[in-house]
């Protein structure tokens, strides 16, 4: 059953403390960290989107309360020469986690059949077969044990507008706009017709998609972090590690703390 990006235009408000409750995702998140960090567990995070969309304010929010050298954001724009000189998923194989160890992607190897099919970077031909070679790519994520997670952030045409508005208006946040945004919407309706063969080619077991609204920017972020949260929650035990007998001896004579009844 494919993505129809339609079905994700409502901009319903967050009905809820939206303060209280991304607090309580953003504890349940560094709890997941540090399952994957003592499991030696990894996962790929990846968020694809409009321009203006709102990758950046869930990332912010993700990793607020993660410990720093567990992770890693890359922030993905057109290939550099030794990039280019390179198949198109190289750059993203050299920069997958290692053990306990979470790697987010904002944008990623779509930008293959996206970017490069909308602009006509890329042949025909090159464009049928990558599809196949994303759908591998991701099946040896899984069959190596990296946990995937592929989010698509969607906003209507009027609420990109307004984003974009804003930006300008702000001069302290212009730089977050460039041509290349304006370049793009102009091209929407191709960007669309892309994402639908985008989404039916590559919406797999191993590599399910979940397109959010994002008109609302306090509903996609919590959409988004509960999205995450549950896949990466599924693929790791989530019993806190006992202590270590050594430590737990350190802790009774340097710290005096009775240790006996800590994990009862």
């Amino acid at each position: 059953m494919t993505i129809n990006l339609a079905d994700y235009e409502s901009g319903a408000r967050y009905h809820g403390d939206y303060s209280a409750d991304l607090a309580i995702i953003q504890d349940r998140l560094e709890r997941i960290l540090t399952a994957y960090i003592v499991h030696g567990r990894r996962a790929v995070i990846m968020l694809e989107g409009w321009d203006a969309a709102g990758k950046d304010g869930i990332i912010e929010r993700l990793t607020s309360g993660w410990s720093q050298g567990h992770y890693e954001v890359y922030p993905i724009g057109a290939p550099s020469a030794q990039e280019a000189a390179h198949h198109f998923l190289w750059r993203f194989r050299t920069r997958l986690p290692g053990p306990g160890q979470i790697v987010i992607f904002d944008r990623s190897w779509y930008g293959r059949v996206l970017v490069e099919k909308v602009e006509a970077l890329s042949s025909p031909e090159d464009l049928e077969a990558s599809y196949g070679e994303i759908n591998t790519f991701e099946t040896g994520l899984a069959e190596d044990d990296i946990t995937l997670v592929k989010i698509f952030l969607h906003i209507t045409q009027e609420e990109q507008d307004k984003r974009l508005r804003a930006r300008i208006k702000d001069p302290w946040k212009r730089w977050k706009t460039g041509i290349n945004d304006f370049k793009n919407r102009s091209h929407r309706a191709g960007y669309l017709e892309a994402m639908a063969v985008m989404f039916a080619r590559t919406d797999t077991e191993a590599g399910p998609w979940f397109a959010i609204d994002g008109d609302n920017k306090k509903a996609a972020r919590i959409a988004a972090l509960e999205i995450i949260a549950d896949r990466l929650e599924a693929a790791v035990p989530m019993d806190p590690p006992a202590l270590d007998p050594e430590i737990a001896v350190l802790a009774q004579n340097v710290l005096g703390i009775d240790v006996s009844n800590l994990d009862q």
